[in-house]
C-alpha cells in the first residue's frame, strides 16, 4: 500500500471566524469536507488557533490583571469547546479527532520532541487526525508571537511533513508595489527567501496576532528542513482542492 504524504495544515483565527467576531461552523466543515475527499491520499495534522475568539462568543471576563493573562483565561475557557466544534463536525464527516496541547518549551528538549513524535504517529496511525494548538493557560509565545504561525512550522518540521499549508486571509503573498497600488498581486512562486521578506508590509491580523511577516518567517523554519510551505486564502470554500488544481494564487515558498 503507498504511503500517505503527510500535510500539516495551519489555521488561523481570522480563517475560523471568516473575519468575524464568530467562530465560522460553516468554515470548519468546508475543512472537514476538504479533508474526507482527499483522506485516502493525504494524512492531515491541524494546527488551530481560534480559542480565544470562541471564548469571546461566551464571555467577557472582568479583570484588573494584565490583558495576556485575561487572554489566558479566554483560551482555557474558549479551547474545550473550540475542540467540541471540530468532533461534532468532522464526526459527522465520517473523520476522528484529538486535541493535543503544545508548548514552545517542547520543543527545547529531546525527551518532550520523541514524545510529541510517537503520540502523533499513533494517533494518525489510527486515523485520528490531532488538533493542535499552544496550551496558552501556562505559555504566552503564541498570543505574543504570531497566531500559532510558528508553533506549526515546529511542529512541521518536528513530524517530517511533505507540504506545510498555512491558510490565511489572502491569495497568498502580495508584492509590496500592488499593495501599495491597492491592486493585490499574488507572487506566486518564491525560491529567494532574503528577495521575499522585503516584499512583506509589516501588519497585524484583526482577530489573530499574528500578519503576513510571522508567515514568513515560518516559512523559513520549514524551508531550513526542506518542506514546501504554501500560502492559501482559507476564507475560500475548498481552497485546498483548488490549490492542488491550481484553480486559485497562492503563493508556493521551495
Amino acid at each position: 500500500m503507498q504511503k500517505k504524504k503527510r500535510i500539516l495544515l495551519k489555521i488561523g483565527s481570522n480563517t475560523l471566524t471568516k473575519e468575524t467576531d464568530n467562530l465560522s461552523r460553516g468554515k470548519i466543515e468546508d475543512i472537514a469536507n476538504q479533508i474526507a475527499l482527499l483522506k485516502d491520499e493525504y494524512e492531515f495534522i491541524i494546527v488551530s488557533s481560534g480559542a480565544i475568539a470562541v471564548a469571546k462568543q461566551f464571555v467577557k471576563l472582568e479583570s484588573q490583571q494584565d490583558s495576556v493573562f485575561v487572554k489566558q483565561a479566554l483560551a482555557s475557557i474558549g479551547q474545550p469547546h473550540l475542540i467540541r466544534i471540530y468532533q461534532e463536525i468532522f464526526r459527522s464527516y465520517g473523520l476522528l479527532t484529538s486535541q493535543c496541547l503544545l508548548s514552545y518549551s517542547d520543543f527545547e528538549k529531546q525527551e518532550s520532541k520523541t514524545n510529541i513524535i510517537n503520540t502523533i504517529n499513533v494517533l494518525v496511525n489510527n486515523n485520528y487526525i490531532p488538533i493542535i494548538n499552544e496550551n496558552d493557560t501556562v505559555a504566552t509565545d503564541e498570543i505574543k508571537f504570531g497566531d500559532n504561525d510558528k508553533l506549526g512550522a515546529l511542529t512541521a518540521v518536528l513530524l517530517g511533513v511533505d507540504l506545510f499549508i498555512i491558510a490565511t486571509n489572502t491569495n497568498g503573498i502580495y508584492t509590496k508595489a500592488s499593495v501599495t497600488n491597492k491592486k493585490p498581486e499574488t507572487i506566486r512562486e518564491v525560491t529567494d527567501y532574503e528577495h521575499l521578506k522585503q516584499e512583506v508590509l509589516p501588519s497585524k491580523s484583526s482577530h489573530g496576532s499574528g500578519g503576513m511577516l510571522s508567515k514568513i518567517e515560518a516559512a523559513n523554519v520549514t524551508k531550513q528542513a526542506k518542506i514546501e510551505t504554501w500560502i492559501v486564502n482559507g476564507l475560500e470554500d475548498d481552497f485546498i482542492l483548488n490549490a492542488f488544481g491550481n484553480k486559485v494564487p497562492f503563493t508556493k515558498i521551495k
